[in-house]
């Protein structure tokens, strides 16, 4: 990649960021009469739903504390990660100790999810929060809720399903990792390496099929495959995102080859898998023996796949420094921004016709919000400019 893209990227991610991305939250979201962020949103940013997704508390306080600890100290990203820590920890927890996924306005809770991805989420919340205020408090509370994940992720009786037929996802390594990952940084304690190195073996292990060339979403316990809907599907967007994750580690170890190669190779078989070659964009789910799928949605284009694909075939690049990367990067990020960015109002749709229609215009949601669109904005721009 020459300097003249490099520049023109750099502006585009930073500015995005700092310009358009972040202005569309915030301040608008802040409930400063009952706590926390209002995230449903349509597309001028009016507000949809009241009601407060765990989820996005946990994933915006994140991000507003990063941006403190990493570009710069503004005293209105540390007052808004306070303010979301705050009714976090107010509102976000059972009487078990688990965190609820879905309140009201006010902070009542509605529903606890089966999994344990928003302790993942708090937990990182925590993380930043405590490396931006100094606070051991936070160190602890963040320390407490990735023990509590790792514990549920390892404990098969919370699983939905009977044991009929025994499976797992490859989300709970994925996410294990990458919380481990944040919780090194913030935390500044490398004691964490030892949880990614198993989490990495187990993706490795069970869910990467190099026979298959692709890597799957659900898996037997041993890394069976299941003949079945739920065993047949791929998410090229989430198995991509987990090569990022791979690669981030490989260039945190001084460009390790393995990690590297394992990266990429997943990187490469989930995009042959999901790349649309008629429209473009990347394909929600896929059948690994390429038969039809039940989930509606199966066609559609989804905003965060796109993101999680920049990021990976940037990193790729960056990383090897093989053109082929460079020119994955280049389609993904001009089909992804001729397509989702709404030029009027800011930010992104987040749900496309396979065709690249917008199939709803909403900003935000119980899934969709301030976290996947500005962490790859962020994490590009600083990998460019390093």
């Amino acid at each position: 990649m020459n300097a003249e893209r490099k520049e023109e990227l750099i502006a585009v991610y930073r500015d995005g960021l700092l310009e358009d991305t972040l202005p569309f939250w915030l301040p608008r979201c802040v409930d400063e009469e009952h706590g926390g962020f209002m995230i449903a949103r349509d597309r001028d940013g009016g507000v949809l739903d009241t009601d407060k997704g765990m989820w996005q508390q946990c994933r915006f306080t994140w991000l507003l504390a990063t941006l403190y600890n990493t570009v710069e100290p503004r005293e209105e990203w540390l007052a808004a990660a306070r303010h979301g820590i705050e009714f976090i920890e107010k509102h976000g927890f059972d009487e078990d100790g688990r965190m609820w996924f879905h309140v009201t306005r006010e902070g009542a809770p509605i529903r606890k999810r089966r999994y344990f991805f928003t302790e993942t989420f708090g937990a990182i919340a925590f993380a930043a929060c405590a490396k931006a205020t100094g606070d051991a408090a936070m160190a602890d509370k963040a320390r407490g809720l990735y023990a509590s994940a790792k514990m549920g992720f390892a404990d098969s009786a919370d699983a939905k399903f009977t044991d009929t037929r025994p499976s797992k996802g490859m989300g709970a390594p994925m996410i294990s990792l990458v919380t481990a990952q944040e919780m090194r940084t913030c935390l500044g304690d490398d004691s964490f390496n030892a949880d990614i190195d198993a989490c990495i073996a187990e993706i490795q292990r069970d869910f990467v099929k190099p026979e298959l060339e692709c890597v799957m979403e659900t898996v037997g316990p041993k890394g069976e495959l299941l003949d079945h809907f739920d065993g047949r599907l791929l998410n090229p967007g989430h198995a991509i995102e987990g090569a990022w994750f791979v690669l981030n580690e490989a260039r945190h170890r001084g460009n390790d080859a393995a990690l590297i190669e394992l990266g990429c190779k997943m990187l490469d078989w989930m995009w042959a898998r999901g790349w649309d070659e008629e429209h473009g964009g990347i394909l929600y789910f896929r059948d690994v023996h390429g038969k039809p799928v039940q989930e509606y949605w199966h066609d559609m284009k989804f905003w965060w796949p796109h993101n999680e694909t920049i990021l990976a075939t940037l990193l790729a690049h960056l990383l090897t420094g093989d053109s082929r990367y460079e020119a994955m990067h280049r389609q993904v990020h001009d089909w992804a921004y001729s397509h989702f960015p709404d030029a009027e109002h800011g930010e992104w749709y987040g749900y496309l016709h396979r065709d690249g229609r917008v199939s709803v215009p909403l900003k935000g949601n119980l899934w969709k919000g301030p976290f996947h669109l500005p962490r790859m904005q962020l994490l590009a721009w600083q990998w460019l400019a390093e």
